[in-house]
């Protein structure tokens, strides 16, 4: 606020030093003008004084000759020349030099009111909610969700302010299922330990008695083992629980289903990558499509594709990135490939795995996400997604119904 200050002095200074300016420039520009009808009189009196005659439409700023008595005698502007031993009264008109300067001073009075109205509409409609926004994403990284966010029904913010609430409100619901998926996992582990003390002490008696040979009846000592083994099964069960439990969904998916054509994603592509990667030199290749209309969420099939189209930025050589299309049993095929592809195809069958990143992502940043939350979102609306290597390229391939 205090630099938008400064800079608001600053115009207003610069404008008054040039609206000074201007009218000095204008004053010196009426004097040299109003002196010329003196001019114009000098030469008036050296035509009377050669010819005896004039001609008075050749002195534009004189508007009457007179001689006589009264030459003295007038209410207009006039100035007494010599001509011939004889004295003449011109009269002549004024120059609106005055009516200029208070023009052009009222013109850029209006200029002045008009920038100061707008320097104040932009500090109140944009500076000011923007100050009281500025302090928000910072107490959100804070963790702090319950920081007050001022609605603003300016046009400018209204929809940043809205869209700051649903980050908070995702933010809020994400954190409540964390702790509510934490509280019952810890439950469930708790609950699976102690039911596994049972049967663990019975093994325990069991295997003891068994050393200590107090079973002489080969029948209670297959009983005995048999319980072991029984109580084995009962404690892999537990086992397997827990390990149900730990490997469970840790992130929620939500789909809208609908309709979008397809051009509508591929424009959505393009805006976002075509100029980014010929920067960096990279080839983005969209091959042609007959256009049509998808089943599913158009924002979560963006997502897809970009997460594809972000693989093969980190994971190809940079020279190219394809975008093509195929039909099949109603549906839309849209593959992303990129060259320079330097993964094993024996790592196949587990890249759309959480975490699981392969042998070529040793020196990328990255947490194995992407393809997981591809094939995710894909079962979620309906498709699928598969991948493949050929010939030193790495395709992945996203199915999705047509509408």
């Amino acid at each position: 606020m205090k630099a938008y200050k400064k800079l608001c002095i600053a115009v207003m200074t610069v404008f008054l030093l040039l609206t000074a300016v201007l009218n000095i420039f204008l004053m010196g520009a009426k004097d040299s003008s109003e002196g010329i009808y003196r001019v114009e009189a000098r030469r008036l009196a050296g035509e009377i004084a050669e010819t005896g005659s004039y001609d008075i439409e050749k002195y534009p700023h004189i508007t009457g000759v007179f001689t006589g008595d009264d030459i003295y005698r007038s209410d207009e502007h006039y100035l007494i020349i010599e001509a011939g031993e004889t004295l003449y009264r011109v009269e002549y008109t004024v120059g609106n030099g005055q009516y200029g300067i208070a023009a052009v001073n009222c013109v850029l009075g209006a200029l002045f009111l008009l920038v100061t109205g707008l320097l104040y509409y932009i500090r109140r409609h944009i500076i000011a909610p923007f100050d009281r926004l500025s302090d928000v994403p910072n107490e959100l990284a804070k963790g702090n969700l319950a920081v007050p966010i001022p609605e603003e029904k300016s046009r400018f913010f209204g929809k940043f302010t809205w869209g700051v609430n649903l980050l908070r409100e995702s933010i809020e619901d994400s954190r409540k299922k964390e702790i509510s998926m934490q509280r019952d996992k810890k439950i469930l582990l708790l609950s699976l330990s102690h039911d596994i003390k049972t049967p663990l002490s019975a093994i325990k008696l069991n295997a003891k008695a068994l050393a200590k040979g107090l079973y002489k009846d080969e029948g209670k000592r297959r009983a005995a083992a048999e319980s072991i083994n029984i109580r084995a099964d009962e404690i892999e069960r537990f086992v397997s629980g827990i390990t149900k439990a730990a490997s469970e969904d840790f992130m929620s998916f939500e789909v809208a289903q609908g309709e979008v054509f397809l051009s509508n994603i591929i424009t959505r592509i393009d805006a976002r990558y075509v100029l980014q990667l010929a920067m960096s030199g990279t080839e983005l290749v969209i091959q042609k499509y007959n256009d049509c209309i998808l089943s599913c969420d158009p924002d979560r099939l963006a997502e897809c594709l970009q997460n594809l189209i972000e693989n093969a930025i980190k994971y190809g050589d940079g020279r190219r990135i394809e975008i093509s299309f195929d039909k099949m049993d109603d549906c839309e095929l849209i593959t992303v490939s990129n060259t320079g592809c330097t993964l094993e195809a024996k790592e196949l069958p587990q890249i759309f795995e959480s975490f699981h990143r392969g042998n070529n992502a040793d020196k990328v940043q990255g947490n194995g996400l992407g393809l997981f939350i591809c094939k995710r979102l894909m079962s979620l609306m309906g498709g699928e997604v598969f991948a493949d290597i050929r010939n030193g390229w790495f395709f992945v391939t996203l199915v999705v119904k047509l509408a």
